[in-house]
């Protein structure tokens, strides 16, 4: 049986925040009615970044909806039809206050497709120097460095619980090895 696509019959909006939107939505399934709350996000782009001495520049932030502190890495927000590569840039500068003259499209990953549209574009940066960070007045951000091996313990001991982080050292494995 071939999977078909839902069709959206009917969508209303239930809160419309400064970063996200959620709608009840009624979309056709095989024939019936089916619910779908939907959260919409403006999309975003997310870094590693690899300094001279190979290691990764990683966060280490609070994150308040979880109420605890994650290890990841350097990411942000699409601003209105901003292109992801540029985002992925000023992300990188104003997060950790380095810019690369090297960078590789790694993919774009849905974060969690049951319920939200958000799509995060990954990049790796290569060639940095270091400038100002110019963090957002409700960010703060302590950066660590981490070499391959490094990275891979902590993903191991569950230090990284990030999906973003976790699927952007998957894909960035052959340019760190």
């Amino acid at each position: 049986m071939a999977i078909k696509e839902e069709i959206k019959k009917s969508s209303e909006l239930r809160f419309d925040g400064r970063l996200i939107q959620v709608t009840f939505d009624v979309a056709e399934v095989n024939g019936k009615d089916a619910w779908r709350e939907v959260v919409h996000h403006p999309g975003a782009s997310a870094v590693i970044a690899i300094d001279d001495k190979g290691r990764i520049v990683m966060e280490r932030q609070y994150r308040y909806a979880l109420g605890r502190t994650l290890l990841e890495i350097p990411a942000g927000k699409l601003d209105g039809d901003e292109d992801p590569l540029v985002c992925a840039q000023r992300e990188l500068a104003e997060e950790t206050g380095y810019h690369a003259e090297e960078w590789h499209s790694l993919g774009t990953i849905a974060t969690s497709p049951g319920f939200c549209n958000e799509m995060i574009h990954l990049y790796i940066a290569k060639g940095l120097t270091k400038g100002q960070t110019h963090w957002d007045p409700d960010e703060y951000v302590e950066l660590e460095y981490y070499t391959l091996t490094d990275l891979m313990d902590a993903i191991r001991q569950e230090e990284i619980k990030d999906s973003k982080t976790l699927a952007a050292i998957a894909l960035a494995l052959p340019y760190l090895s």
